[in-house]
């Protein structure tokens, strides 16, 4: 028996859908957002450009294998816990069944926390304006990947899971592309609902990592514009990682708690 009825779950994915085309909204600003990074290119010394390139390199192994960027899946399963005492999870396949009140509580406070860290590591890169800037952009994509793993937990599904790292990285996505590129990554992982099938052309794209992490870098160029300013950079850097963060929490906890009402309810048409 579903844990939830049919009519509230339907409400729920209602509710996201709407999200989901909200979304779908273009700020004008974001079609500036290369030229900050046109500019950094052409000023940043070669070490900072070739310390990108290598903590770059390390998201594509977070892909293939999980890297260091693999989150602790205990410290998450503890949160759910006090949240749901009166179950025992003791592995991700026990959250599956946590009520979708008790995913959305723990995924608030994980938004939290991540928002306050995000908001001292942009004061911080922030205060040497440029070049701080540069390695402001690796840490942060670090701290989004841990992000989006902990809400996959939250709601029963395994970031060591291949194929659940590329949803995580859709969803990084997903928060910075334009609105023709919203519409193809809902398409994309519409395949997640669908039967549980991940289509062979999704698995191939664990391959164009690279072209996601450039494309999540450019997008959110203008945002950062402001950060460049040395010392002035600190309030900037602080309050667009806080932002950032933040709207990446919402994407992941709505996207996947889709996929926790759509299994739900296919769950609840097997049994009728």
């Amino acid at each position: 028996m579903s844990l939830e009825p049919k009519e509230l779950l339907q409400q729920e994915l209602s509710f996201i859908e709407k999200w989901e085309g909200d979304q779908k909204g273009l700020w004008f600003w974001e079609r500036l957002g290369r030229l900050p990074f046109k500019i950094l290119d052409k000023l940043t010394p070669a070490f900072i450009q070739n310390k990108i390139g290598a903590m770059l390199d390390e998201l594509g192994s977070f892909i293939q294998n999980g890297g260091q960027y693999l989150t602790n899946e205990k410290n998450v399963l503890e949160k759910i816990q006090q949240q749901s005492p009166e179950r025992q999870i003791m592995q991700i396949s026990d959250v599956q069944q946590v009520p979708l009140a008790v995913m959305a509580a723990v995924s608030e406070g994980i938004r939290k926390n991540r928002g306050k860290a995000a908001t001292v590591q942009g004061a911080a890169t922030g205060l040497g304006g440029l070049f701080t800037l540069a390695l402001d952009i690796p840490v942060l994509l670090g701290l989004s990947l841990k992000t989006l793993q902990e809400i996959a937990i939250i709601h029963g599904y395994d970031p060591n899971d291949r194929a659940e790292r590329m949803f995580i990285v859709k969803c990084l996505q997903f928060t910075s592309a334009d609105i023709v590129g919203k519409e193809a990554i809902l398409n994309e992982l519409s395949f997640y609902n669908t039967n549980g099938s991940r289509p062979k052309e999704m698995m191939s794209q664990l391959q164009g990592w690279r072209e996601v992490v450039y494309t999540y870098r450019d997008q959110f160029g203008w945002k950062k514009l402001l950060q460049m300013v040395p010392v002035a950079g600190m309030v900037f850097g602080a309050l667009t990682n806080r932002s950032m963060v933040h709207d990446i929490a919402e994407t992941g906890t709505m996207l996947y708690r889709k996929r926790r009402i759509l299994d739900r309810l296919k769950e609840l048409e097997e049994k009728s």
